[in-house]
């Protein structure tokens, strides 16, 4: 049998002979290397864009949101009723074990003015559980404190956007901010959160005591009532457990008979966030599967052009039998060669892939993320491609007959 070496170094002169020929075969499998890469990529990136705003919505979440009115016949959105209570909150925390941390919320949106500068925004009545439950921390300045809530004092912790439009470069601690017209004094500003999923600025923010709002800001005749409670269970499993039992205590309080529909709408953002997740992870399997195929494409390009050199070489491969070549060694040189093609392709691949994910990102708004794991697999497949398409070859040129083939022209 002829030494491993040595076919080695005759498959290498054989590519070297057919220079264009080899670049053109492995071309399918640069290609298919490169989607594979950049499908994966982007399958991953949209993953962990998916896991970071998860973790800046908070974890565990479950939101409940006030119920639906109607107006001139037409049913307004949930949150549009204001039926639940700053009591809602604290009774959940305390008699549904499975709840960490409850706390109610009133949403609002107005214009903040500084000196000559204005800006439109939201504004969040609440207190500091909600940026306990969001994980979230100061850049600057304090939260609020007892006095605050308990005196309805008038004091703001700003977003980062809402800093960055009012004061430009200007330290806002201490300064004086109009909240529809009443004056407020900044005593903080939240870190930089981004965008979340649905594409809101969450910086684009400002935030208030709750009391605050309700006392002094929202003029309703109804100061104790929130749009929205958000509740933290100490586990994922806990939001879908503690479901039935905050419905029961919410319909307890809201005095609903059995006949009465809910008052309330109960959302799962766990549930949610888990459902996308796992359509991110399917699409992130379609996309490496549909970049496959080119791949088996190339493959077959191999395949092809291998049976038109075995044909091409047919008097080539009667010499090698005629002089001590077993069929074994015939099998072996071509196997070498496409593997040696699939290579070479799949090293050109994983450059090329690798230059595509880092270049996508700069013309699009699409997130992609490489790792490990997603340059060695296609690259593992393209070797395993070219071994599997150039088997058939292969055994068809060691089946040759030496007399035959020796006549060949």
């Amino acid at each position: 049998m002829i030494e491993l070496k040595t076919i080695l170094k005759i498959a290498i002169r054989a590519i070297h002979a057919n220079k264009m020929r080899s670049v053109l075969t492995s071309l399918g499998i640069i290609i298919g290397v490169a989607a594979v890469i950049i499908m994966l990529a982007i399958g991953n990136g949209a993953q962990i864009s998916l896991q970071n705003e998860m973790r800046s919505m908070g974890t565990n979440l479950i939101m409940i949101r006030s119920g639906s009115s109607t107006s001139g016949g037409a049913r307004m959105g949930h949150g549009s009723q204001p039926t639940l209570k700053n009591g809602d909150a604290d009774a959940i925390q305390e008699r549904i074990a499975a709840v960490h941390l409850a706390v109610p919320v009133v949403n609002d949106s107005g214009q903040i003015v500084y000196g000559n500068t204005n800006w439109a925004t939201n504004i969040i009545g609440t207190d500091n559980r909600y940026f306990e439950i969001k994980e979230w921390d100061l850049a600057y300045g304090r939260f609020f404190n007892d006095t605050d809530i308990r005196n309805a004092n008038k004091v703001a912790i700003l977003g980062q956007t809402v800093a960055k439009e009012l004061f430009a470069d200007i330290d806002p601690l201490g300064k004086t901010i109009r909240v529809k017209g009443m004056p407020f004094t900044v005593i903080g500003a939240l870190t930089a959160r981004g965008q979340s999923g649905p594409g809101q600025d969450q910086d684009d923010m400002i935030y208030l005591p709750l009391s605050t709002v309700q006392k002094k800001l929202s003029g309703t005749k109804f100061p104790d009532m929130v749009n929205m409670l958000m509740l933290q269970t100490y586990s994922a499993e806990d939001t879908y457990t503690s479901q039935e039992e905050i419905s029961s205590l919410l319909r307890q309080r809201h005095n609903l008979g059995l006949n009465k529909d809910d008052d309330f709408t109960i959302m799962n953002l766990t549930q949610f966030m888990e459902m996308r997740q796992s359509s991110t992870q399917i699409m992130t399997i379609l996309l490496g599967s549909i970049a496959s195929i080119s791949l088996l494409v190339g493959g077959i390009g191999i395949m092809n052009i291998m049976l038109v050199s075995v044909t091409e070489r047919t008097r080539e491969i009667g010499i090698r039998m005629a002089i001590g070549a077993k069929r074994w060694d015939i099998r072996l040189q071509f196997l070498m060669e496409a593997l040696i093609l699939s290579l070479i392709g799949g090293l050109i691949g994983v450059a090329v892939g690798i230059a595509g994910v880092y270049i996508l990102p700069a013309f699009t708004s699409i997130p992609a993320s490489l790792s490990v794991f997603y340059i060695l697999l296609p690259f593992s497949f393209s070797g395993i491609v070219g071994l599997l398409f150039g088997f058939f070859p292969a055994y068809k040129a060691s089946l040759l007959n030496p007399i035959n083939a020796l006549r060949y022209e």
